[in-house]
């Protein structure tokens, strides 16, 4: 959430960056903010005046009842009670104002970087980085669902039979490269200094406010409403929302995190053929990684997130791409995205398997997560996470990439996670 003295301070400046990110109620939004934090200083101030009044009359009766002059003491209590009265109104105005003021800001994106281009879909998004070679497949190469069928890996319609379409029956071995890949990423998220948790997959209305699902996408999450909690999207939610009023020194910080979680997500709108197999799906697992860091570090940090990301692709010899995500392709949080794709030979297309991010201090103004400097200054955290990875699609791509006529060959680096080297 913006702060209202960034926006008082910076106005013209943060509609300049809100239309990169094509928020069109900007203007009026900010406007109206302002004008109620004016009012509310004005209430502020009133209230305080009050209190300051009622105060001094307090030691005004003390001093008369000291020196028996009861009546007179009589005579400023009653005048006392209606200060009282006033500042209990003031302060109702003032929270109201508070109220108010919040309700409004909840509703306006985070600022994107200044390196961000403009654009409005994901066609505007920018390729800053290639690797790998797109593999030649065999004249009668097949889509990864075929591929399931054929290998018994996966039962997309059993998965409609016990729940609906979009969540699917991994099998076999489809089962077990589905734990191969999230023991895989989170060994090598250990590895690199990420400590891992496992974290709740319901969450409550306060932990998708602290990281930006609500009142943003409340649509596309999964909600129980009988107890008022939310299926998670992405592990992000929880291990985020684990440092909410939570305050740091400086010298815990960067906090490195990783979990593995199912995630949850309605894809309410989402259909034609980019939905078909794994490619969109209602429950699937992701490793994510979370850090949480200092303003100085939290760009370097992003960079640093997006090349491990980009290591994992690597070991699994799968072609890819980095995107830096366009103005109008971005979340409602965050202030710079990257996506990783990979490349799907069988489909000839690209999918997304990762979103690294940085927050800024979007999410930890809402989180109330603070650190202490070494100087003994309070400032907000900045908050990043990505995926490391989201399993569906790097399935999809492994399995279509590495087909041959009669057999899906595994990774170098799975197999001691498989125990095996093909499927077929």
């Amino acid at each position: 959430m913006l702060q209202i003295g960034y926006i008082k301070e910076n106005k013209e400046e943060a509609l300049r960056r809100l239309a990169i990110k094509n928020f069109k109620d900007a203007e009026t939004i900010l406007s109206k903010a302002l004008q109620l934090d004016a009012e509310r200083r004005q209430t502020q101030k009133e209230s305080d005046d009050t209190k300051a009044e009622a105060n001094a009359l307090a030691k005004q009766i003390g001093e008369l009842m000291k020196n028996g002059k009861k009546e007179e003491a009589e005579t400023i209590k009653a005048n006392t009670a209606a200060l009282k009265q006033k500042e209990k109104q003031l302060d109702e105005q003032l929270k109201q104002k508070e109220n108010e003021i919040q309700t409004l800001l909840v509703q306006v994106p985070n600022l994107p970087h200044a390196s961000v281009p403009p654009g409005k879909t994901p066609e505007d998004n920018v390729t800053i980085f290639e690797y790998g070679n797109k593999p030649a497949l065999p004249a009668q190469a097949q889509a990864h669902w075929d591929l399931a069928a054929k290998y018994n890996l996966i039962d997309f319609e059993l998965g409609v039979k016990l729940t609906g379409a979009g969540f699917p029956v991994y099998k076999g071995k489809g089962a077990r490269l589905q734990r191969a890949l999230i023991n895989f990423f989170l060994d090598k998220a250990l590895a690199a200094g990420y400590a891992e948790v496992q974290p709740p997959i319901l969450v409550n209305a306060d932990s998708g406010y602290g990281t930006g699902q609500l009142p943003d996408k409340e649509g596309q999450m999964y909600f129980v409403n009988e107890d008022g909690l939310y299926l998670i999207p992405t592990a992000e939610v929880p291990i985020t929302n684990i440092y909410r009023d939570v305050m740091l020194k400086e010298n815990e910080l960067p906090i490195k995190n990783c979990g593995y979680t199912p995630c949850f997500r309605r894809e309410a709108g989402s259909y034609g053929k980019d939905v078909r197999g794994l490619n969109r799906l209602h429950q699937f697992d992701k490793v994510e990684i979370v850090q949480i860091t200092t303003p100085e570090k939290s760009y370097q940090t992003l960079e640093d997130m997006r090349e491990y990301v980009a290591s994992l692709l690597k070991e699994l010899e799968l072609p890819f791409r980095t995107l830096k995500l366009c103005g109008g392709d971005m979340s409602f949080a965050s202030a710079l995205t990257y996506d990783m794709e990979v490349w799907s030979a069988a489909q000839q297309r690209w999918l997304e398997v990762s979103s690294v991010s940085n927050f800024e201090n979007f999410q930890t103004n809402r989180l109330k997560c603070r650190y202490k400097t070494n100087d003994g200054k309070t400032n907000l955290c900045h908050s990043l996470n990505g995926s490391a990875l989201a399993l569906p699609r790097i399935v999809a791509a492994l399995l279509e990439n590495n087909q041959t006529e009669n057999s899906i060959k595994i990774p170098k680096a799975l197999v001691p996670y498989t125990g095996f080297e093909n499927i077929n």
